[in-house]
């Protein structure tokens, strides 16, 4: 059974609603008893609510990385967007035992599906969009996405571009590559690369093209330092 009481939910929101039946229609799933709230269910306000978490992640990747090129942020938007993500973010808040469900679709256990858990947390969004504006929309976002935000960060950046990083913020010294082998056929070689870094054992990696056997030989050096898994 679905929980009635939706007081828990405010903290976990971050909003107290004042017109407590857009967060009614925003749980309400479509195998719901159609006379309940006129017939309404979330999709309406899914359809708001996607576009304001568009809008606010677009806005969030802007000021984050003011470096970074187009395709890059629509790398991580494209991530931090994906219905993967979005149910993850309702598991976090935990929405699954407030979601209203008939009863067929409660039984094959729909609190847990990602799909409709994606969907209540878009339709939360725009319930939270249209009852406190953007600002309160925006605040839960942030506040959920917060470490999808920094993953995709990280998920974006080239092995050898976060091994410098580190290494510079650590002695300012860039790592330093060397081919150590290259094997086979010049039509399929196979390239060993190592990379070096002041008081850090040296790392290896292979790739059938030297960038790729550096960017293999830095992401070894990240994992053996544990900033990468």
């Amino acid at each position: 059974m679905a929980n009635p009481d939706r007081s828990e939910l405010h903290p976990l929101l971050g909003h107290v609603f004042t017109q407590p039946a857009l967060l009614e229609e925003a749980l309400s799933h479509p195998s719901l008893d159609r006379r309940r709230l006129g017939g309404r269910d979330y999709q309406r306000l899914e359809f708001i609510g996607d576009r304001v978490l568009g809008l606010v992640i677009s806005t969030a990747l802007y000021h984050d990385d003011p470096n970074a090129d187009e395709g890059g942020l629509a790398v991580r938007f494209n991530t931090l967007v994906r219905r993967e993500t979005v149910a993850q973010a309702a598991l976090l808040v935990g929405l699954g035992p407030h979601i209203l469900l008939g009863k067929s679709e409660d039984r094959q256990g729909g609190r847990e599906k990602p799909a409709i858990l994606a969907d209540v947390c878009e339709a939360v969004i725009g319930a939270l969009y249209l009852d406190g504006g953007l600002a309160a929309a925006e605040a839960f976002v942030l506040r959920y996405w917060a470490d999808f935000m920094a993953s995709s960060g990280e998920a974006t950046k080239d092995p050898k571009t976060q091994l410098q990083e580190f290494l510079q913020g650590k002695n300012g010294k860039p790592p330093r590559y060397k081919v150590a082998t290259q094997e086979g056929p010049d039509h399929a070689p196979i390239f060993t690369v190592e990379v070096r870094a002041d008081g850090l054992e040296i790392a290896e990696g292979q790739g059938g093209s030297r960038q790729e056997a550096e960017k293999s030989a830095a992401k070894a050096m990240l994992i053996r330092m544990g900033e990468l898994r």
